[in-house]
C-alpha cells in the first residue's frame, strides 16, 4: 500500500459554484458554504437583468443570447470577490458544458462546480412546495431538457442532495483540503 498522498478528484479552485437545476437547492447550499467558508456568497440570480426575470416569470424559458451576458456579469463578480478574500462561493445553473466553460474563460481562473444531481420527480416535489420571486414551475422541463450532467473531464464535485443541506456543505469543505490554509474572519 503506497503512502503517497491520493490526488484530488478535481483542480484546486478559489471559486466554487453550486450548480444544478431550479430548486436543487444550489442557494441554500451556496450560502451554506459561504458561512463555512467565511467567503462572500454570491447567488446567480441576483446578476440577472430585469428582461430575463420577465421573461422566466412569464415561462419563457432563456436562450443563451439571454444567458452570456449574465454568465459574465457573475463571473467577473465571482472573480473580484475571490481576488479580494481569497474565496468566493456562487450558486448558477450552469446547466450547459458550455456555460461551465464560459464562466470559467470570464473569471479568468478555475472553478470549482459543485454539481447538486437530483430526480426531476424530487425537483417537481419541492418547486410545488415553494414560492420564487421569478422561477416559473413550467420551466421545470427546459431545465432537464438543458442540463448537460458535468463530465469526468470537468472541474466537478457531484453531490447528493438527499442530504440536508449542512450535511451537503460539510462534505464540500472537507473535500476542498487546498482551502485549509485560508483563516478567513479571524
Amino acid at each position: 500500500m503506497s503512502t503517497a498522498p491520493s490526488q484530488p478528484r478535481f483542480e484546486p479552485a478559489r471559486i466554487i459554484i453550486a450548480m444544478g437545476v431550479a430548486s436543487s437547492g444550489k442557494s441554500a447550499v451556496g450560502a451554506a458554504l459561504g458561512r463555512r467558508l467565511h467567503a462572500p456568497f454570491l447567488d446567480g440570480d441576483g446578476y440577472h437583468p430585469p428582461a430575463n426575470k420577465e421573461k422566466m416569470r412569464a415561462g419563457i424559458p432563456l436562450t443563451d443570447e439571454d444567458r452570456w451576458p449574465w454568465l459574465e456579469t457573475l463571473a467577473r463578480a465571482l472573480a473580484d470577490a475571490a481576488g479580494q478574500k481569497g474565496v468566493a462561493v456562487g450558486a448558477c445553473s450552469a446547466l450547459r458544458r458550455t456555460y461551465r466553460y464560459y464562466l470559467t474563460e470570464m473569471a479568468g481562473e478555475q472553478i470549482l462546480f459543485a454539481f447538486l444531481d437530483v430526480d426531476i420527480e424530487v425537483i417537481r416535489k419541492r418547486i410545488a412546495a415553494r414560492q420564487h420571486e421569478f422561477m416559473n414551475p413550467r420551466l421545470l422541463d427546459s431545465q432537464f431538457a438543458t442540463l448537460e450532467r458535468p463530465g469526468d473531464d470537468e472541474n466537478v464535485l457531484r453531490l447528493d442532495v438527499s442530504d440536508p443541506v449542512e450535511a451537503i456543505a460539510s462534505r464540500v469543505v472537507k473535500e476542498l483540503g487546498h482551502l485549509k490554509a485560508f483563516k478567513r474572519g479571524q
